[in-house]
């Protein structure tokens, strides 16, 4: 018998296999869709859908509780101050939390409470007793939760899936969010027509009961934690984000956008209230306008990574924040509710475009042992800086309107842009040397205010 390793006869090339039956192979999955071949991650997905939806249902009633009861910007803005100042305040506590806490039953009881509260804000809106101060409260409440859960969510990822299906992974959760944005106001509008904003509240809280089981069921290893005291640790990755150029320009271009840009999106219901008349009415423009704005942050999302590609991160920037000023213009001037959901996509095409070009450039240029705090620091100078920068542009719109603040900030954009395109220092920090050029396909969108 022959050596499997030699031939007796003439050298030939060995005959390839035959390929096996169609029905026995593995059919490959895109990147993005590979981590759901694994269980905890589907799961969690799954569940983190239908509370994203959940979520995005509560918030547009209600803002449109809120601006049926007072008509006031202001209350609409304190709504948004409620629900993401926490997360600004909170989140670097989170985090440094999550390397010391167990993370499974934390995040099991905080979506308890958050189940306990949605439900609480039910049976009240039910008995005719939410005032616009008892909503901003409970909008407080759910903010302070959500901003405590947040690095947890974070944490537990490379738990779930292998390296490899990580960029994937986070792929996955941002489609989540805007799927959610864009299913949840509708869903709102026909829920709140048909049986009121009670029926919303409820459901928002059967969607955290849905992460809550999901919760219970994975298995997640204890933190392995962190000998560092937790302000010292938060400290300094703030000096490490603050010496290297490309963080240092990304956290200060993001904290210029909170304050002129991302108030849009908290006065939307009052934009609605422009073309509506009466709670449903609102609620239903509110969900429309919303509806469309995630349609157009999921579609600019697929553009961020070849625009950046083609023109840089500043490139990039700069065509971004000209496209999303120039939209909140035309926004501003709608004379129609078509005309300014039209105008409202492109602004959520843009905007998009500007958080995920700015979260790249941090995750690329971050240090890797200060990554996880810089980012922190990024999202909460969002964060922190959105709501704040939403109750100015809403008392400006009371005192002297809407239209005009809206408008106004937009153009105040545009001049600070030109103004920082004439320097040196900050927009080409945002471009590695050319010795360093690297993609940013796959960088963590920051969703909170998006």
């Amino acid at each position: 018998m022959s050596s499997p390793t030699r031939s007796t006869g003439p050298l030939r090339r060995p005959t390839p296999p035959a390929d096996p039956p169609l029905r026995s192979r593995r059919v490959p999955l895109p990147t993005a869709l590979r981590p759901l071949r694994h269980r905890d991650f589907a799961l969690l997905a799954g569940a983190g859908l239908i509370s994203h939806i959940g979520t995005w249902m509560q918030t547009v009633a209600v803002g449109a509780l809120v601006i049926d009861q007072t008509g006031q910007a202001t209350w609409v803005a304190l709504v948004a101050i409620a629900q993401f100042l926490p997360l600004g305040l909170l989140s670097p506590v989170g985090g440094a939390l999550a390397d010391r806490m167990p993370r499974k039953p934390f995040l099991v009881a905080g979506y308890s409470m958050a189940t306990v509260v949605a439900f609480v804000l039910a049976g009240m809106s039910a008995a005719g007793r939410l005032g616009p101060g008892v909503l901003v409260g409970f909008v407080l409440v759910g903010g302070t939760i959500g901003a405590l859960l947040f690095p947890f969510q974070q944490a537990i990822l490379p738990e779930l899936v292998p390296p490899d299906d990580l960029v994937g992974a986070v792929s996955i959760g941002s489609a989540e969010f805007n799927l959610g944005r864009v299913v949840g106001p509708a869903l709102a509008g026909v829920v709140i027509a048909g049986w009121g904003a009670t029926a919303v509240f409820v459901i928002n809280g059967v969607s955290f009961l849905a992460i809550v089981v999901a919760v219970g069921v994975i298995t997640l290893r204890p933190p392995a934690g962190s000998a560092e005291r937790m302000w010292r640790s938060i400290r300094s990755g703030a000096k490490a984000a603050w010496t290297q150029p490309a963080c240092r320009a990304a956290v200060s271009l993001i904290g210029i956008v909170a304050i002129f840009v991302s108030p849009f999106i908290a006065l939307v219901p009052a934009v609605a209230d422009l073309f509506a008349d009466g709670e449903k009415e609102i609620a239903a423009a509110t969900g429309t306008l919303i509806t469309v704005q995630g349609i157009g942050a999921v579609l600019g999302a697929f553009a961020s990574a070849p625009l950046t590609e083609r023109f840089g991160h500043q490139g990039a920037f700069t065509l971004n924040t000209v496209g999303v000023t120039v939209a909140l213009v035309l926004y501003a001037a709608s004379p129609t509710l078509v005309l300014a959901t039209l105008s409202l996509f492109l602004v959520g095409f843009a905007y998009i475009g500007i958080l995920n070009g700015l979260a790249a450039v941090v995750q690329l240029r971050a240090p890797e042992e200060f990554r996880g705090r810089i980012i922190s620091l990024y999202f909460t100078a969002l964060t922190l800086i959105y709501p704040l920068g939403a109750f100015v542009h809403g008392a400006i719109a009371d005192a002297v309107g809407l239209r005009f603040t809206t408008a106004g900030a937009a153009m105040a954009m545009m001049v600070i842009l030109a103004g920082l395109t004439g320097t040196r220092r900050l927009l080409p920090a945002l471009d590695p040397p050319s010795s360093e050029a690297a993609s940013t396909v796959g960088a963590e969108p920051i969703e909170a205010v998006t």
